[in-house]
């Protein structure tokens, strides 16, 4: 998730060319303990988790990921971690966190880290059907067994659905125009590749609204996308697991790449780290309505010059970290800038 990746097939095995985004922030966000348990929840191309792992000595990191290809890769990439019983993968929707690490006999964490959107070999490779770019067939699964894909939102959700849809997570102000133009296609023929769907759209929207904003299908192609992996719902199941499950000093870093996930994520931290309304001339707020966490980053982390100059996808990227307070813990400590 989050990287800069050019996918190779060498018989069945891609092979991931990637720059982890936010690297060394989002790994220094965790401040590691080297005997710690952590978990990596978008494993991708496996850069976050191999800086983890670099950091653990009788630690152990259990990696997320729905993605067979990236499963594949990092058996691979992490084979030396794996034969040393240092990490272990786990191929699941993030949402499940709890009930899968339940089932490994975990029950508490030192550190969760999320690098959230869709990684680059899913985009690059064209037959998963992300990219507005290149023809595909209609599809956007993150995990490919799952049965809903783009092609069943695009030609059998009604009108309302797809106007929802596109308001709600591609924030796209002709959502009207752009929903009645695909059941006005779909009644005359299925739409089912990407290009067909990207010159749809593109047909839908003014000409001088074209003219700026970058591609005039890539709210709809997120939307979409959104919709059919259920990314914001999943988002805020598994972050509300993350924080329960975390040791007193354990700490969530995570990256997000678009406004919708952010807000999510600064919202439901924000809820975590805020004292209640209290009665008025309390000298001091009483012990058992302190936070139970406190923010790390008060403002984002964003991608240096130098990260922006080498990868152009690290432009959106923004990275939050909470942590649970210890017993006693100074309030006023330090923050990441």
């Amino acid at each position: 998730m989050g990287l800069t990746k050019n996918v190779q097939r060498r018989g069945d095995m891609a092979e991931f060319n990637h720059v982890t985004v936010l690297l060394n922030e989002a790994v220094a966000g965790l401040a590691v303990k080297p005997d710690g348990i952590y978990v990596d929840c978008t494993l991708g191309g496996g850069g976050h988790s191999a800086k983890i792992l670099s950091e653990l000595t009788t630690g152990h990191l259990y990696a997320f990921d729905q993605d067979e290809t990236a499963l594949a890769y990092n058996r691979q990439h992490l084979a030396t971690a794996i034969a040393n019983n240092q990490v272990t993968l786990i191929q699941a929707n993030f949402r499940n966190i709890t009930q899968e690490l339940a089932e490994r006999g975990v029950q508490h964490v030192d550190g969760v880290l999320y690098d959230l959107g869709v990684s680059s070999p899913q985009f690059d490779d064209a037959q998963r059907g992300f990219s507005y770019r290149l023809d595909a067939p209609l599809d956007m699964r993150m995990n490919q067994e799952q049965d809903l894909s783009a092609m069943q939102v695009v030609n059998e959700w009604d009108y309302a659905q797809l106007v929802r849809i596109l308001y709600r997570y591609g924030e796209e102000k002709f959502a009207k125009q752009i929903a009645r133009k695909i059941e006005q296609q779909r009644a005359v023929a299925p739409i089912e590749t990407t290009i067909q769907l990207a010159d749809l759209v593109k047909s839908a929207i003014p000409a001088a609204a074209r003219r700026h904003g970058g591609h005039p299908a890539k709210k709809t192609f997120q939307a979409i996308r959104i919709a059919v992996n259920d990314e914001l719902g999943a988002l805020e199941t598994s972050l509300e697991q993350s924080l329960a499950l975390l040791n007193p000093g354990g700490r969530i870093s995570c990256i997000t790449f678009q406004s919708l996930e952010d807000r999510l994520v600064k919202t439901m931290f924000k809820e975590q780290t805020t004292v209640p309304e209290l009665p008025a001339g309390l000298p001091v707020i009483p012990a058992d309505m302190q936070p139970d966490y406190h923010l790390i980053t008060r403002k984002p982390i964003e991608a240096s010059e130098a990260e922006l100059a080498a990868n152009r996808r690290a432009h959106s990227a923004k990275l939050r970290v909470i942590e649970r307070n210890e017993t006693n813990t100074d309030l006023k400590q330090p923050l990441l800038r």
